[in-house]
């Protein structure tokens, strides 16, 4: 696992307006950037500022067209934080299962 880009996406979505950003292109779709800072009520230099937080993470994708710029959400870059998660899931399981085992020897000595 690369530690650098878990970085890299676990600070991207520590606020929580990127995370409210990324919802809402989750559920809207392409979205311009004037849009979302309509809803946001920030400035457009404010939200540019939070898309590309989220597009240094993968976790955007900015198509331009004219002058308008869309934004979609891309959430292929996020394996890095179901893996991470995984292993951390994974060290509790054995865990537990190690001390399931001396409960259950503990029992069979009674």
């Amino acid at each position: 696992m690369n530690e650098e880009r878990l970085s890299i996406l676990l600070k991207a979505v520590s606020d929580s307006t990127r995370r409210s950003l990324l919802t809402l292109l989750c559920q809207q779709g392409k979205t311009r950037v004037t849009d979302l800072a309509r809803v946001y009520d920030l400035s457009l230099n404010a939200v540019s500022k939070h898309i590309k937080v989220l597009e240094k993470a993968g976790l955007v994708q900015r198509e331009t067209i004219g002058r308008t710029h869309w934004i979609a959400a891309d959430l292929t870059q996020t394996s890095a934080i179901e893996d991470w998660f995984g292993s951390l899931k994974s060290i509790w399981e054995l865990r537990l299962d190690s001390l399931d085992k001396l409960i259950n020897k503990g029992d069979k000595n009674d």
